[in-house]
């Protein structure tokens, strides 16, 4: 199990990186443009995302056809969400609003799949909003697209989640991440069509660092949970603000003020809980199940 969390943490290490290659373009290439040409380096993961049986037509089929749709058009929409906030935000604030995808999770949880939730879960989901509000601080600051991309992003990373659980193990993982790479390229393609840049040799080299690093990450996620439960490996995806932080501060000149630093602990402690409840209703819901 612990190679599983070690290769969790090597996973988001992998995607915040991936994100600070994004942000270093400084929005010299528009976001989809830049979502699709990761979408398409994404690809180079298929041959070790394959399991024994895979078929290459897989990556655009699957067993229940809506919630492959689901998940392409989130991955297509949110990949082009969170580019957008990286160019605009500094790392950390854009990290703060995507974990709130546990606290949409929940919510959405119990609108599509209809699950109960006790106070506890719902107490973390009002104080994860209230971290929300303490770091953007509406009315004593300016809020612009950026915010709002992040918060996007958050929520279409939780409308795929919840799709992945609708969709539940009988999936196909290539099926399942074949989604979440073919939406971006079609999103990214489309959009970027009328106002093409043809990015110069450093753009390139940022782009690629972009889409390669993105798609080693989804290959070290998919061997962390092949070896340690997803319950284990999905806090480690919180050592991305550490990442974010320390990117922040030494590469783009971002810093952090107090009140922010209050809002973000709230966050990542809602988020963190509300992974611990679940999984304790998983545990719960799987013994009465058996019984």
């Amino acid at each position: 199990m612990i190679k599983g969390i070690l290769l969790g943490f090597a996973c988001f290490a992998a995607y915040a990186i991936s994100d600070a290659f994004a942000k270093a373009l400084h929005g010299t290439i528009p976001p989809y443009e830049s979502v699709f040409f990761g979408g398409v380096l994404g690809l180079a993961a298929l041959p070790f995302i394959m399991g024994p049986g895979d078929r290459w037509h897989q990556v655009f089929s699957a067993k229940r056809p809506h919630l492959w749709w689901i998940r392409a058009i989130t991955g297509g929409v949110g990949n082009i969400c969170s580019v957008t906030a990286f160019t605009l935000l500094p790392m950390a604030e854009v990290f703060s609003m995507i974990f709130l995808m546990p606290i949409f999770v929940t919510i959405l949880s119990v609108v599509f799949l209809k699950e109960q939730v006790g106070w506890r879960r719902w107490t973390a989901v009002f104080v994860g909003f209230a971290g929300v509000l303490v770091v953007l601080r509406p009315g004593f600051r300016a809020l612009g697209l950026g915010h709002l991309a992040a918060t996007l992003c958050g929520l279409t990373a939780a409308l795929s989640m919840v799709a992945m659980r609708m969709a539940g193990a009988d999936e196909k993982r290539i099926s399942l991440y074949g989604a979440g790479t073919i939406g971006p390229i079609v999103f990214g393609g489309l959009a970027m069509l009328p106002h093409f840049v043809v990015p110069d040799l450093h753009q390139v080299l940022l782009l690629a660092g972009y889409g390669l690093l993105a798609a080693l990450a989804g290959v070290l996620l998919m061997y962390a949970t092949l070896l340690a439960p997803a319950n284990r490996v999905a806090p480690t995806q919180y050592s991305q603000m550490l990442w974010a932080i320390g990117f922040g501060y030494f590469l783009f000149g971002n810093s952090l003020d107090w009140p922010m630093l209050v809002g973000i602990v709230m966050i990542l402690g809602a988020g963190l809980f509300t992974l611990v409840r679940e999984e304790k209703v998983t545990r719960w819901w799987k013994r009465t199940k058996v019984l």
